[in-house]
């Protein structure tokens, strides 16, 4: 599977919203049984014009499969405190394959945080809570009510890796 990780540019948003609201959209009647829902702007590249284009803390990439958008993410990076990873799609034609696993490895590769990282995410969708906690090694520290959907929302934290006292980089002591 030849994947890539590329920044996004503002040309980026009609194709990049489209596969954001097809992966929104699915999880919304999954779990919600209504035929919409996302973040606001999810649908109509508000979002990505706020979330990615308005802060210098923000990075906003697309997720290649040969060349043809298939995800995305967008994460804000900080300095003296956890990075945030903001979002994580990928289109429902192309879920189940790993595309978000080697996506958030790219991320922890790409953007290594001393202090660790923080989400938030519906309480109803069970899939992410599954990729978070059993494929990234995020833990839920917080539940908040949101009254929007009349559920909660998830919040989770990776703490960074600390190695042990003589321990190699390589693993190897």
């Amino acid at each position: 599977m030849n994947l890539t990780f590329v920044e996004l540019d503002e040309q980026d948003i009609p194709a990049i919203t489209a596969v954001m609201a097809r992966a929104f959209d699915h999880d919304s009647q999954r779990h919600l049984d209504v035929e919409k829902g996302g973040p606001d702007g999810y649908d109509d590249g508000r979002f990505f014009r706020k979330w990615v284009f308005s802060f210098t803390e923000s990075r906003g990439y697309k997720v290649l499969l040969d060349d043809q958008i298939v995800g995305g993410f967008v994460v804000w990076l900080y300095d003296h405190e956890p990075n945030v990873l903001g979002t994580i799609f990928v289109d429902p034609d192309y879920q189940d394959r790993g595309i978000a696993t080697r996506a958030w490895s790219f991320i922890e590769k790409t953007h290594p945080s001393p202090r660790g990282w923080r989400l938030g995410t519906p309480g109803y969708a069970t899939k992410n809570r599954y990729f978070y906690e059993h494929k990234c090694g995020f833990r839920k520290i917080q539940e908040r009510a949101t009254p929007e959907h009349g559920g909660m929302s998830l919040i989770y934290e990776k703490r960074p890796q600390t190695k042990r006292v003589g321990e190699a980089d390589d693993g190897i002591a």
